[in-house]
């Protein structure tokens, strides 16, 4: 399946270079292992797409609504961080 999803120019041209691997969003939508992420770049200041694409193949997908690693109250304090590597 694939998946279209807007990105800023700052985030997109990181992607694009390789060096975020990532993503982080909402998990109000579907996805799966083996599903492309379309990244459409959005500008937010004219408020239009850019027409820079990137397809991206889904490699790994966490959602961490049921994670038990920490309470609220840790999550509330210090948030989250996503780490990539390699």
């Amino acid at each position: 399946m694939k998946i279209e999803k807007k990105t800023w120019p700052e985030l997109f041209q990181k992607i694009l270079d390789g060096k975020k691997t990532y993503e982080l969003r909402l998990a109000d939508w579907e996805c799966s292992e083996g599903d492309i992420l379309v990244l459409k770049e959005w500008n937010p200041d004219t408020k239009k797409y850019t027409r820079r694409i990137l397809e991206k193949k889904i490699t790994y997908v966490l959602k961490t609504k049921d994670l038990k690693y920490w309470s609220k109250e840790e999550i509330e304090k210090f948030g989250f961080q996503i780490i990539s590597f390699r």
